[in-house]
């Protein structure tokens, strides 16, 4: 009876081993993988080459007013040439008008 017994606990130990050998593993792994993603993904602050952000709100502003200006010139000029130079102004002054209306922000 204690023969069988130390047995089992030896066949138990074996397959705590096991299963400790593979946490370990699939842990490193998981680390390295965790080292590897944290690398790649882009560091905040101008280290990372990126000057000032702005808000979500104020991104879609800059983005959504110069195309419903574009839209307003498209459909309220009726000279075509007219209606290219005007595009073109927009998308020129665009920048200094960003950086009139919502400042310089590092």
């Amino acid at each position: 009876m204690s023969k069988e017994r130390a047995k089992r606990r030896a066949e138990r130990l074996v397959v705590l081993e096991k299963e400790k050998a593979a946490r370990a593993r699939r842990s490193v792994r998981r680390q390295r993988r965790r080292a590897l993603v944290n690398s790649l993904k882009p560091k905040r602050g101008p280290s990372s080459g990126t000057l000032y952000r702005r808000s979500r709100a104020q991104r879609t502003g800059i983005a959504i007013v110069p195309l419903v200006a574009a839209l307003a010139v498209w459909l309220l000029v009726p000279d075509l040439a007219l209606r290219i130079v005007l595009i073109a102004m927009i998308v020129l002054v665009l920048p200094a008008l960003v950086v009139v209306v919502l400042g310089r922000r590092f």
